[in-house]
């Protein structure tokens, strides 16, 4: 099975990468500063969310609720690179198929 792995940006609330590398056996890599390309599945969320939420949106004036519908469509939105299943769809039958994602 390959490791599995994540890349962080290098914010300082990722100073106990360490820790989270231990607890969900994991590697971790950094990205290199101006690099978006190498945090695709990052960048790409973020477009998603400013669809929905334009740069200058003041979130301390956004609501739970608003934010738990935004997340909704997001994650019931079919993807080409799931066979056009949503992610939901495609965890569901992952687990119905007791398959690790």
């Amino acid at each position: 099975m390959k490791p599995l792995t994540l890349t962080l940006d290098n914010g300082s609330e990722f100073n106990g990468y360490a820790d989270i590398e231990k607890d969900l056996d994991l590697e971790i890599y950094f990205a290199d500063v101006h690099a978006p390309w190498q945090r695709g599945s990052n960048e790409n969320i973020n477009g998603l969310l400013r669809f929905f939420f334009p740069r200058g949106t003041d979130f301390r004036k956004v609501t739970r609720a608003q934010l738990d519908a935004v997340l909704d469509k997001i994650n019931n939105r079919p993807r080409k690179c799931l066979d056009l299943l949503s992610p939901i769809d495609y965890f569901n039958q992952s687990v119905a198929l007791g398959l690790t994602i």
